[in-house]
């Protein structure tokens, strides 16, 4: 795997005022190489599309099938949830104040030594300061 991919750096494949160079190019390099994303993903993803098509940005035929394109992806699902990794994403909710869904990113790339995909600033700079390597699909 080659990085670990959020949802934000995922839905900018889809929506073409979000679409840059960079996310390009995270996408082929996923496509290539693959990536890992903790079980949230699934469910932020799937939010993101419906809330598009809520505010009438998409239609539902276009949200069904990137979730389809998506689902054909090497994307692999990180299903580790025991207590050691609970513990450890509250505790970086806590340190960097992020939401528990962020700190699930920046908690499988700190654990697996993996680089991160994102464009948000807040986990960006959490990550930084753990020395986790960045994607930056904004770019």
């Amino acid at each position: 795997m080659s990085v670990v991919l959020d949802a934000s750096s995922t839905l900018a494949w889809y929506f073409e005022d979000e679409v840059t160079p960079g996310a390009d190019a995270l996408m082929e390099r996923v496509g290539r190489e693959g990536a890992v994303v903790p079980t949230i993903w699934r469910y932020e993803v799937a939010n993101g599309f419906q809330t598009a098509v809520r505010r009438k940005r998409i239609e539902p035929a276009y949200r069904d099938a990137s979730l389809a394109d998506l689902r054909l992806m090497p994307i692999e699902l990180d299903r580790a949830g025991d207590d050691e990794v609970w513990h450890a994403m509250l505790n970086l909710a806590d340190r960097f104040g992020l939401t528990l869904y962020d700190a699930a990113y920046l908690e499988l790339a700190h654990r697996r030594g993996q680089p991160l995909a994102t464009g948000d600033r807040a986990l960006a700079a959490a990550a930084r300061s753990l020395s986790v390597e960045l994607v930056d699909p904004l770019s």
